[in-house]
């Protein structure tokens, strides 16, 4: 009999089997909204919020459009996922964004008391999860908010860096 350690789910001309509960493969459904937001010409930052294993929002970047600073991906996905839930506490959620929150999101995020926040590329200048400052654990706050950094973080970056360089009208 095998050794169930040795037993594959893919033979080697195969893709391995997708897990759709990673935060790898959240991260990339985060990142398409992102992409909408390039092509759509606003700051290219997705988000997607996740309860029990399943994405109950999505959002991307609207302040242009909406002419609204407060229409950032991370805000618009919280209310999208009060609305499918019909309560404003997120504490079963997760939230998944393609660049690290800055201080208001991040202070949104803190209120609807999410779990969990996963957020791509890190913001050391205006960061608030850590980069700048930490609001979603700050203590003394009524939640605070589990953080993990860096997921897809080179790819989150990069269309940051191509997005603005194509702005500055540097397309190296």
């Amino acid at each position: 009999m095998n050794d169930p350690a040795d037993i594959t789910l893919f033979t080697p001309d195969e893709e391995p089997i997708i897990d759709l509960t990673s935060d790898t493969y959240f991260m990339g459904q985060a990142l398409r909204q992102a992409v909408k937001a390039y092509e759509a010409e606003e700051v290219p930052i997705g988000a997607v919020v996740v309860r029990e294993g399943r994405i109950i929002a999505r959002a991307s970047n609207l302040v242009e459009t909406l002419k609204d600073a407060t229409a950032h991906a991370e805000m618009l996905a919280i209310t999208q996922a009060e609305n499918a839930i019909g309560d404003w506490r997120l504490n079963e959620c997760d939230l998944y964004v393609t660049k690290e929150p800055c201080p208001m999101c991040a202070g949104a995020l803190v209120n609807a008391r999410l779990r969990r926040v996963i957020f791509g590329c890190h913001d050391p200048k205006g960061g608030a999860a850590g980069g700048s400052i930490n609001i979603l654990q700050m203590p003394g706050l009524s939640h605070r908010c589990e953080i993990t950094g860096g997921v897809m973080g080179e790819e989150s970056g990069q269309l940051l860096k191509t997005f603005f360089a194509e702005r500055r009208g540097n397309t190296e």
